[in-house]
């Protein structure tokens, strides 16, 4: 056994899939398929159950894939370590970012940040918040940029910035002749929202003082991006929130929307970098904080 296989069983592991796992990993699938079967062979046990070219873990096998990820983590942390001490600001970053964040925040950021940080160029993934906090703890990201509070002991969070929301609706609704609306004012029944596993649906809903609304007593679209909801809003579908970047984009608003301040002490959400407590990239990530904090407080005002 060797850190090799423990690559290839985590890699398996996390995309379920030997085509995907193998081209993850830059080999063959019938290499990869080998040395899994003989590091089973090793172990003597089976740590995949095979269901055509997908598998599933085994109960033994998600016990060994648990150690294979700390042990990976850890290797990876020695290199990194490695480089850090020889130049703290050199290295690859893996980026995590939440769907609701990365279009708008990534093309301001971006440029500054290949300048600022000449030697750690920026490796991005895009995900739902539950799915990146999952690669982050395993070792797989080196930060996250997500707009919740994550409680975990392993992982400790930079503030960034505070993002308003704003009321997206028609022209012809009849709180669209308010500069500002109040949460109370809205309609939780025509209140769009995204799919369930986006933090902005959970966000939304409490902000609006509805957490406990029942699946009835909401508009029935479950979206998957937010241009989905305001292309429904221009239909006369509802009204949604969005984040004060969205709404500057120049994909933001379709024909026929108007935006509106939403009021309230809690009318924002706070945007975070997340990443582990022992990250050997500490201060390559507190520089890319610094680089979002300075450019992206300069764009948080949108004309009304």
């Amino acid at each position: 056994m060797n850190l090799r296989d423990l690559r290839y069983i985590t890699a398996l592991a996390e995309l379920g899939h030997f085509g995907r796992a193998a081209e993850a990993c830059h080999i063959s699938q019938p290499t990869l398929s080998g040395q899994i079967l003989k590091l089973e062979e090793e172990l003597g046990i089976a740590i995949f159950e095979r269901v055509g070219r997908s598998v599933r873990l085994t109960a033994a096998g998600e016990r060994i894939i648990e150690q294979a990820q700390k042990a990976v983590q850890a290797a990876d942390d020695i290199l990194a370590s490695a480089r850090a001490a020889r130049d703290p600001l050199s290295g690859a970053l893996s980026i995590g970012t939440i769907p609701t964040i990365a279009p708008y925040l990534l093309p301001h950021i971006l440029p500054k940040a290949g300048k600022d940080l000449p030697n750690a160029p920026l490796i991005l993934h895009e995900d739902i918040t539950q799915n990146l906090m999952g690669a982050l703890t395993s070792g797989r990201l080196d930060a996250a940029i997500i707009a919740t509070q994550e409680k975990s002991s392993l992982i400790t969070t930079l503030h960034l910035y505070d993002e308003p929301f704003w009321v997206v609706l028609p022209q012809t609704h009849e709180l669209a002749r308010r500069k500002t609306i109040a949460p109370q004012d809205l309609d939780p029944r025509a209140l769009l929202l995204l799919a369930d596993g986006h933090c902005l649906r959970d966000q939304a809903l409490d902000l609006c003082g509805h957490p406990e609304l029942g699946d009835g007593q909401i508009a029935e679209v479950r979206a998957l991006s937010l241009e989905t909801l305001m292309q429904l809003a221009a239909a006369g579908y509802g009204v949604t929130l969005a984040p004060e970047l969205v709404v500057q984009s120049v994909r933001g608003l379709a024909k026929g929307l108007v935006a509106r301040k939403l009021n309230g002490k809690q009318s924002y959400r706070s945007i975070g970098l997340a990443f582990r407590r022992n990250s050997p990239r500490i201060k390559a990530l507190e520089k890319l904080a610094q680089i979002i904090r300075s450019t992206i407080t300069k764009k948080l005002k949108v004309p009304e």
